[in-house]
C-alpha cells in the first residue's frame, strides 16, 4: 500500500568510495521521489514509509487471518519452511547480492544464507514436527501433547543483520501464527525482499489467508509503542541490547505480551592444553567477522597456562588475514564500524588495568594502513592474566561488539583444579548464548558437556559461529534470553504447550479412583 514517503537503499560500496554524493543522493530522492538521481548506480533501491495507520493496519489483517491459518494442518505449514529453502537455495545469488549492498562481507552473507539454510533443513523441520505434535497410546487412551499458535507474533529484527533474522519469521509462520515485521528504516530493502518477493508468494502458493504475513517500514520507538499497547497482538520478538531488552521485556509483560528477547551474547571460548591450536585459533578469530557487529561470535578466551604463548602467536598470525576492504571482495571480513569512540575507550581501560595488548588497536583504511581518520578497527587481541580477576576486565565481562577479543590466560595450576575453575568461569557468565571448547582429553569433554549448565549452545572442537541441523539455533540464558530465553526455537517460542487425552470406553470413576 501507498506510504507516508521513501527511504533509499544506496550500496555499501558506494558509502565507501563516495560517501558525500550517497548522502547526497539519499537527501535528493527524501526530497523529490522523481529527482533523476534514483538513476545513479548507487541508489539500489526505496522502500515505503508506514505512518501509524499503517502500523495499526497490518496489526489488524494479522489478527483477521491469524485464525485461519491457524486451522491449516501442521504438515501443510511445515511445507513452508521446505519451500521456503527451497527459493533461498534457488535465489541464493540474489541474497547475497543484497547483503553485500547493505555492508555484509561477501563471505559473511554465504555463511548466513548457510545458517538459514540449517535452520530450514529437512532434519530441522522434521524435529519441529516433532516437538510440535507427539501422541501415544496409553490404558485405552490416545494422548496428545502438541503446541498451539500464540495468535498474532511481530518481529523486530536488528540493524546488523535485518533479513536473516526477519526470515526467522517464517517460523512462527510455520507454528500457526499470523505475523507482523518491522522492517528497520536505515536498512530496509533487504528484510522487504525477502519478505515480499521470498515468503509472502509461498503463502499465496499455500492459499493462505490475506494478512498473514505483514511487513512494514516504521520507526521503531513508533512500532514498539503501537504493538505494546495492541490488544491484538500477541507476542513480540525483539532483537537488540540486554539493557534496552530487558526494560522492553518489562513493559510487554506489563501489557499481557510474551516478550521473546535475543539479546547481547557474550560467549567463551575455552582451549585446554592438548587442543589442536591451529583449529582453535581458527575458531577465534571468528571473533573478528563483521567487525565482531555479530552478536554469536566469540567474545573471550580462557586458555590452559601451558600453551597460552603458542595459542597466542597463532591466533596473531591468523588475524594478520582478516582484513577489511569493499564488502564484494572475497578475502574481505571486516565491516566498517560506526562510533568507535567506544572501541578505545574499552581498549584503553583494560590496558590500564593490566592488560597487554597483542596485536591491533588502530582504525585502519580499505587497504589495511593504519589512519587516524579510517572507517574500520584493526582486529585487537588483548592478553589479560589470571581467571580471579578477568571479570573486573569490561572487555571480559560485556558483550563489546567491536572486533576486540580478551585472551585470559588462566594461573597455572594442576588440571583438575584448572578445569574446576573453567567451568565455573564459563557458568557464572551473566549471559549465555553460545559456549564452546578446543580439548582432546575425553574427560575434559564429557565433564564439560555434564556441567556446561549457562548458554542455549554448547560446540566443541567446531567452528563458534557455525549453525548445524536439530541444534537450537537461537536463544539462551541470562542477559542473552530473558524470561524465555531457554526455549531456543523460534517455533517453540511462539507457541504454547496444550495436553489433550481421547477416551475410549473408559469410566470417569475408575480413572479418578482406581475402581
Amino acid at each position: 500500500m501507498e506510504g507516508d514517503g521513501w527511504v533509499y537503499t544506496v550500496s555499501a560500496k558506494s558509502l565507501l568510495e563516495d560517501v558525500f554524493t550517497s548522502v547526497s543522493l539519499k537527501r535528493s530522492l527524501e526530497k523529490d521521489e522523481n529527482s533523476s538521481a534514483a538513476q545513479h548506480p548507487y541508489v539500489i533501491g526505496r522502500c515505503a514509509i508506514a505512518d501509524d495507520a499503517a502500523i495499526d493496519l497490518a496489526s489488524e489483517a494479522a489478527a483477521a487471518a491469524a485464525p485461519g491459518w491457524a486451522a491449516v494442518p501442521l504438515e501443510r505449514r511445515l511445507r513452508l519452511g521446505t519451500r521456503f529453502r527451497e527459493e533461498l537455495v534457488r535465489r541464493a545469488d540474489e541474497f547475497v547480492e543484497m547483503l553485500v549492498a547493505e555492508s555484509h562481507p561477501v563471505k559473511l552473507a554465504r555463511w548466513e544464507l548457510s545458517c538459514l539454510l540449517q535452520i530450514y533443513s529437512e532434519e530441522s523441520i522434521g524435529w519441529y514436527a516433532q516437538q510440535m505434535h507427539t501422541e501415544f497410546e496409553k490404558d485405552g487412551r490416545r494422548l496428545i501433547v502438541r503446541r498451539q499458535p500464540d495468535g498474532v507474533v511481530a518481529f523486530n529484527p536488528p540493524q546488523n543483520a535485518p533479513a536473516p533474522s526477519a526470515a526467522l519469521a517464517v517460523l512462527a509462520l510455520m507454528a500457526g501464527n499470523a505475523v507482523v515485521v518491522r522492517a528497520p528504516r536505515s536498512i530496509a530493502l533487504s528484510t522487504l525482499w525477502i519478505l515480499r518477493d521470498i515468503a509472502a508468494p509461498l503463502l499465496e502458493e499455500m492459499g493462505a489467508p490475506p494478512g498473514t504475513l505483514n511487513v512494514v517500514c516504521a520507526n521503531p520507538k513508533q512500532t514498539l509503542d503501537r504493538w505494546i499497547t495492541s490488544p491484538l497482538i500477541d507476542d513480540i520478538f525483539y532483537i537488540g541490547g540486554s539493557q534496552e531488552g530487558l526494560r522492553f521485556q518489562e513493559r510487554c509483560v506489563a501489557h499481557g505480551k510474551k516478550p521473546i528477547l535475543e539479546l547481547a551474547g557474550n560467549d567463551g571460548i575455552v582451549v585446554w592444553k592438548d587442543a589442536d591450536i591451529t583449529y582453535a585459533a581458527e575458531a577465534i578469530t571468528e571473533a573478528f567477522y563483521g567487525s565482531g557487529q555479530i552478536c554469536m561470535v566469540p567474545n573471550y578466551v580462557l586458555v590452559h597456562p601451558e600453551i597460552a604463548d603458542d595459542l597466542l602467536a597463532e591466533v596473531e598470525r591468523q588475524v594478520a588475514g582478516v582484513r577489511p576492504g569493499y564488502p564484494d571482495e572475497e578475502d574481505v571480513l571486516l565491516s566498517p564500524v560506526r562510533r568507535s569512540e567506544r572501541f578505545f575507550g574499552l581498549l584503553q581501560g583494560a590496558l590500564d588495568k593490566g592488560a597487554r595488548l597483542v596485536t591491533g588497536g588502530k582504525r585502519t583504511e580499505l587497504d589495511g594502513t593504519p589512519s587516524e581518520t579510517g572507517v574500520f578497527l584493526q582486529p585487537t587481541v588483548l592478553r589479560v592474566d589470571g581467571l580471579g580477576t578477568a571479570r573486573e576486565y569490561d572487555v571480559v565481562r560485556h558483550e563489546t561488539f567491536f572486533p576486540l577479543l580478551p585472551v585470559v590466560v588462566a594461573e597455572p595450576g594442576p588440571d583438575d583444579v584448572l578445569l574446576d575453575r573453567f567451568l565455573d568461569f564459563v557458568n557464572a557468565n551473566e549471559y549465555g548464548l553460545r559456549n564452546s571448547l578446543w580439548a582432546r582429553d575425553e574427560n575434559v569433554v564429557d565433564t564439560f558437556v555434564r556441567r556446561v549448565v549457562n548458554g542455549g549452545l554448547l560446540k566443541i572442537n567446531d567452528s563458534h559461529i557455525g549453525f548445524l541441523p536439530y541444534l537450537p539455533s537461537h536463544g539462551g540464558t541470562g542477559l542473552t534470553g530473558g524470561v524465555f530465553g531457554e526455549a531456543n526455537y523460534p517455533m517453540l517460542k511462539t507457541s504454547h504447550v496444550q495436553g489433550i487425552s481421547i477416551a475410549h470406553d473408559v469410566s470417569p470413576r475408575s480413572a479418578v479412583f482406581g475402581d
